[in-house]
């Protein structure tokens, strides 16, 4: 056995691994990119859910959109003010304040809407829309198969009745459910915002009569008790500008159907069903 060549053979391949090794290491000092400082404070800034709601696949991706400038400090929905003051003085920005959202679901049907057929099949509402548009009457209304609910990361959504109801005290408007409904009957408005209208519906109100126990039938008592002009009813549905609305909830308690829903008498009423 030549020894000589063998050990001829080993030194060539370790310097040959001692060169690139070599190189790596210069070539990695050259183009190394610099990590901004910066990220780490954003990140710790950040609530750290994950939950999508900015658009980005978590915070730690939002946190280097943040710091490379292609985020808005708002663009988490669901960083507290003093975060979002806090990232801005980070990143050497002055902040607008802007209005904190909540998702609201606008149906009160649940159980007391006819149902067409018994779904069976994927609790998911894509797929029930997807079969005959539904397995309920109204077609503006909640399927109740739980696919916002799902995709909550808060617990702020659960089905009560039949229909989704959101928990204002967990809902932190990172409108996530929003983009998950089918039906696009989860709508965000003003988190200070204790009146609701929770229906969707525009059939007219002898149509709609015959197949939801509690939807809005369009017959403006509430668009003509308020003080403020805040509710008016266009296609057979009453809305409200949170603009105008004081909320003093005169349109909650005049609605014959009880589909107006003030936030602040919830539990001096639970029997309605709110």
């Amino acid at each position: 056995m030549d020894y000589l060549s063998i050990l001829f053979a080993v030194l060539i391949l370790g310097g040959i691994a001692i060169l690139f090794g070599t190189l790596l290491a210069l070539v990695s000092r050259v183009f190394a990119v610099e990590k901004d400082e910066r990220y780490e404070n954003v990140v710790e800034l950040l609530p750290g859910a994950n939950c999508g709601g900015c658009g980005f696949a978590g915070c730690s991706n939002l946190a280097e959109a943040l710091v490379a400038g292609d985020a808005p400090i708002t663009a988490c929905p669901v960083a507290k003010q003093e975060a979002r003051e806090k990232i801005a003085e980070v990143l050497g920005i002055t902040l607008t304040r802007n209005e904190r959202l909540q998702a609201i679901v606008r149906c009160s049907g649940g159980d007391r809407c006819g149902k067409k057929f018994d779904y069976v099949g994927a609790k998911d509402c894509h797929a029930a829309n997807r079969l005959a548009g539904g397995h309920i009457e109204c077609q503006y209304g909640c399927l109740g198969l739980g696919s916002c609910v799902a995709s909550c990361a808060f617990d702020a959504l659960h089905l009560v009745n039949g229909v989704a109801v959101v928990d204002h005290d967990k809902c932190t408007g990172c409108l996530k459910c929003v983009k998950t409904c089918p039906r696009n009957i989860i709508v965000p408005i003003p988190y200070t915002a204790d009146v609701n209208v929770a229906c969707s519906s525009h059939d007219k109100g002898a149509d709609l009569r015959k197949i939801c126990e509690i939807g809005c039938i369009g017959c403006k008592i509430c668009e003509k008790n308020c003080p403020e002009g805040a509710i008016t009813v266009e296609d057979n549905l009453a809305s409200i500008n949170y603009d105008k609305c004081t909320t003093c909830g005169i349109c909650a308690e005049k609605c014959p159907r009880h589909l107006i829903i003030n936030a602040k008498l919830l539990d001096l009423y639970p029997d309605k069903g709110y």
